[in-house]
């Protein structure tokens, strides 16, 4: 893994491939890239001389190449071949212009005059305009790279494009312009320093102004926590490979302990935990409801989009949509494993009323550890809870009991929560449509401890470390890490899961794929599921994230992610962005990808195996520090 990029050995946009010198800019690009148009043939260089003289005439010719009358040149480049070793760049223009332009639809950039300023415009969004080529609105979507070093961006539109900058100063006018622009799209305001004070709050100008931002926490995290070297290249190593059993797999629930467990539509299929991964016991257990058909008003009717391993992972506690494409649930079905036998029913209610939830998750990182435990937290759009599975006579039910809300708060409107998660002890972290992403403490579900604000997109997954310094929020097309440390009066250190985190803020940091491999997902295929590692006890530490996106698992580094000297951080304007991962591609879409618990990671091994789940199958990696030998996946 290391410092490598997810197309090593390819000639890919994030290589030395655009041969410009550092200060001068000035070597011919065409004697690296093929022109669309014409064949160009180098001329061969004999002595020192000789190359003086033809950079000194190559700058002239950059000079003179652009019209003087040509606002905003620049030189378009198109990525062809895709995921082939024939892959390159080649030249789709070599003098066009590109434009912002406020539209009320894609398709009316053409009516606008490219003489045109349409920065007073109002109403509609905000489009780059390329050419006669590119027209595209303004949005993450564009999964827009930058390459200060090049005067460079790379973007995704129907293809790979890559826009080359004749001047530093008009491409740093070019990222700023963009980053405007695509402020006022998501919120609809104008990108001044007032209405990002509105937008983002006081404390968190940070998040508006990276370069201003604090970063001495995740310097400080960085220093504590990892005190041993990084070892050489990481390689993913293949070790099992799992058929699924009677239908397709839909979820699953990973164990701690001897098992884990693949969930579909009609049982449980049973896998051992190994040192190298999961692999089949032959033992499938079918959902039963006491020797009884599923009732009709069972959500078993539908097949669970959530399993929840509890009572030391001899019980899963099974939550299935009300309706088909719809994630809300009336109640969860408790299944012992052991017998194969759904023991009870669940209902939401409250206050004699019946309600839904939309998550579900355990009290702590570890509670399915806990034989005894009977509880679990719940969330709603609207709504945060624990649930007790206890009745209250302290007895089975046959008909249909009600799960008892011991705790939680019923919010007025207007949170829109997506999904949720716990640190080791309990505290909670909640992810909104919005992109807010709030810190409850242990104490209170009424009123968040920190709410940090959203960048736009909605948060579809979200998980924390262990020890709650550390936030992973999923978004469709970035994860953002959050640190939530922050020093208080007394000069103590603590996370805003504990308190309120004051105005030296940490800006985040994003973690996206390139615009080659993003356009190799697919445009419908999200990223989905971000994780750390796994470990559920205090002094063990979070060694990679593993997030999914279409047929690809794609894993960070912790330790890379958060150094601020990261070559990827380099020449950056605004929120640092990590392009820096391991790229594994199955033949088939991916359900979910996700580390084992680290109890489960051999001497010679950085981290515990990966659990990589598509419908057909479930694959285990075991992960080499490069040394020894082994199954080399396919990539």
């Amino acid at each position: 893994m290391g410092g490598s990029h997810s197309r090593e050995g390819l000639d890919l946009s994030d290589s030395d491939d655009y041969e410009e010198d550092r200060d001068e800019q000035s070597e011919s690009e065409e004697e690296k890239y093929e022109d669309a148009k014409e064949d160009h043939t180098s001329v061969p260089i004999k002595a020192v001389d000789d190359l003086d003289s033809k950079l000194k005439a190559l700058k002239l010719k950059y000079s003179s190449a652009q019209n003087p009358n040509l606002k905003n040149a620049v030189k378009l480049y198109l990525y062809v071949g895709g995921n082939t070793p024939k892959a390159k760049w080649i030249v789709s223009d070599k003098v066009t212009s590109y434009k912002f332009v406020k539209v009320s639809k894609v398709e009316d950039a053409d009516d606008v005059d490219d003489d045109e300023d349409d920065d007073e415009s109002s109403g509609g969004f905000w489009i780059l305009k390329v050419g006669s080529k590119i027209r595209a609105r303004v949005s993450t979507d564009l999964q827009l790279k930058m390459f200060g070093d090049q005067r460079r961006v790379d973007f995704v539109d129907s293809g790979v494009w890559a826009l080359k900058f004749f001047l530093d100063e008009d491409y740093r006018e070019f990222v700023t312009r963009f980053q405007n622009c695509l402020f006022e799209n998501v919120y609809g305001l104008k990108a001044s320093d007032e209405n990002k004070v509105k937008v983002y709050g006081k404390d968190f100008i940070g998040w508006a102004k990276p370069e201003v931002a604090d970063d001495t926490m995740w310097e400080k995290e960085d220093d504590e926590l990892w005190r041993t070297p990084v070892r050489g290249r990481n390689d993913l190593m293949e070790e099992f490979e799992e058929a699924a059993s009677d239908g397709g797999i839909q979820s699953v629930a990973l164990g701690a302990l001897d098992n884990s467990f693949l969930v579909n539509d009609s049982g449980v299929q049973v896998v051992k935990n190994f040192s190298h991964g999961i692999h089949g016991k032959g033992v499938y257990v079918k959902f039963d409801n006491g020797g009884k058909r599923v009732s009709s008003g069972s959500s078993l009717n539908l097949t669970p989009q959530k399993a929840l391993l509890m009572r030391g992972e001899s019980n899963l506690v099974l939550m299935c949509p009300e309706k088909e494409g719809k994630p809300h649930s009336t109640g969860v079905n408790q299944l012992d494993i052991e017998t194969g036998k759904i023991v009870t029913e669940w209902k939401f209610e409250k206050d004699g009323t019946d309600i839904t939830m939309r998550d579900i998750t355990n009290d702590t990182k570890g509670s399915q550890l806990d034989p005894s435990g009977t509880t679990f937290l719940g969330l709603d759009d609207n709504r945060l809870s624990q649930w007790d599975m206890r009745d209250r006579r302290g007895m089975v039910q046959t008909s249909s009991p009600v799960l008892h809300w011991t705790q939680g708060h019923q919010f007025s409107r207007g949170t829109n929560f997506q999904c949720f998660a716990t640190t080791g002890d309990g505290s909670i972290v909640v992810g909104s449509l919005d992109g807010k992403i709030r810190l409850y403490s242990t104490t209170s579900m009424r009123q968040a401890k920190t709410a940090f604000p959203g960048l736009g997109s909605p948060i579809t997954h979200v998980d924390v470390t262990y020890d709650g310094k550390w936030i992973l929020g999923t978004t469709d097309t970035y994860l953002i890490l959050i640190c939530t440390l922050f020093t208080d009066k007394d000069g103590k250190t603590k996370t805003g899961f504990s308190g309120r985190m004051g105005n030296k803020i940490p800006a985040p940091r994003l973690l996206k794929l390139t615009p080659v491999d993003a356009h190799t997902a697919g445009k419908d295929n999200k990223f989905h599921g971000g994780r750390f590692s796994w470990v559920t006890e205090s002094g063990k530490q979070e060694r990679h994230l593993v997030a999914t996106v279409g047929k690809f698992s794609v894993i960070w580094d912790f330790q890379q992610v958060k150094n601020s000297a990261h070559e990827c951080y380099r020449n950056q304007q605004g929120l640092k962005s990590c392009y820096c991962y391991k790229l594994m591609t199955k033949n088939e879409s991916i359900i979910e990808s996700r580390f084992m618990h680290e109890k489960f990671a051999v001497s010679n091994s950085p981290e515990a195996p990966l659990v990589v789940a598509t419908p057909m199958k479930v694959t285990s990696f075991s992960m080499s520090d490069g040394k020894g030998k082994g199954r080399q996946t396919r990539f």
